[in-house]
């Protein structure tokens, strides 16, 4: 079986010129969260390296907050 590749994704924070993500913009931190409430990795999100370790310390200090539900819960 050929194996599938997924067409090569710009992130949409540096296509945007966004410099900062921020906890409280929960709206957008959902986008990179799972059904199961799990952080979705770069390769599916289409973000770089940057910004994926910044979108996840953010849902982190979003579910701090009590702003994004964890995983269990």
């Amino acid at each position: 079986m050929p194996i599938k590749r997924q067409p090569n994704t710009v992130c949409i924070f540096c296509q945007e010129g966004v410099d900062e993500v921020t906890f409280r913009d929960y709206e957008v931190l959902r986008k990179f969260i799972s059904g199961q409430k799990k952080i979705l990795p770069r390769k599916k999100t289409g973000s770089c390296s940057r910004h994926q370790r910044k979108i996840s310390r953010e849902i982190k200090r979003a579910r701090e907050m009590g702003l994004l539900r964890y995983r269990g819960m």
